[in-house]
């Protein structure tokens, strides 16, 4: 079995930009496909969907004064690695936020890889046991892991989890009232989760 580092380096040496990534969903939209080991005529929907959703997010979202202040004053070289797939609703609506909040920064390099290329990177970083995407993992200028994010922001997170107590699983319906959620928080959840993770890092750093 391979150790973190030698997965992560393999993970940073087969990445792809975000730009890329945008290019990869719309070939795949086009032709009716998804990222993934599983094609279905439901997950490919998704793909075309999610791929409209990120183009509009990726020129409307903003990142707001406190995030910006952060990375004005990080002063440490990060990459921020996201693992995803191309039909993941929570992806389609947090990696914009992420990508432009990368691009705020000249100290961040952010990189992405799907889940399915990288199955064993995605077991060190799981949730509840369960390989849920979209995860972001940050790593130092030594490409050392410290600090990871996701599948969703935590507001987000607290509604997941109310609602599976509360009725075993998501429903569709649920998963529409998500996506209407994300839609009213622009980002703002993501951002403020963000903000937070970075100035720890920030703080630890000075220390």
């Amino acid at each position: 079995m391979a150790t973190l580092n030698k997965l992560l380096k393999k993970a940073i040496e087969t990445s792809f930009s975000y730009e890329d990534y945008m290019d990869k969903i719309q070939v795949l939209a086009a032709n009716g496909k998804t990222s993934g080991n599983i094609q279905s005529e439901e997950l490919a929907n998704f793909t075309k969907l999610n791929h409209a959703r990120m183009k509009r997010l990726t020129k409307t979202q903003k990142i707001n004064e406190p995030i910006v202040n952060t990375l004005l004053s990080l002063e440490t070289k990060l990459t921020f690695l996201v693992i995803t797939e191309s039909w993941c609703g929570d992806a389609a609506q947090t990696i914009p936020v992420i990508y432009k909040t990368a691009k705020a920064s000249t100290d961040i390099d952010l990189k992405m890889v799907y889940r399915d290329e990288h199955e064993e990177l995605m077991n060190h970083f799981l949730t509840n046991g369960n390989p849920a995407i979209p995860k972001l993992i940050i790593l130092d200028a030594k490409r050392k892991v410290i600090a990871d994010w996701g599948p969703r922001p935590s507001t987000a997170t607290k509604m997941v989890n109310d609602y599976k107590e509360k009725h075993g699983r998501l429903t569709a319906e649920f998963k529409e009232d998500l996506q209407i959620w994300y839609n009213k928080n622009k980002g703002l959840d993501t951002l403020n989760d963000l903000n937070t993770i970075l100035v720890g890092i920030k703080e630890t750093a000075i220390l």
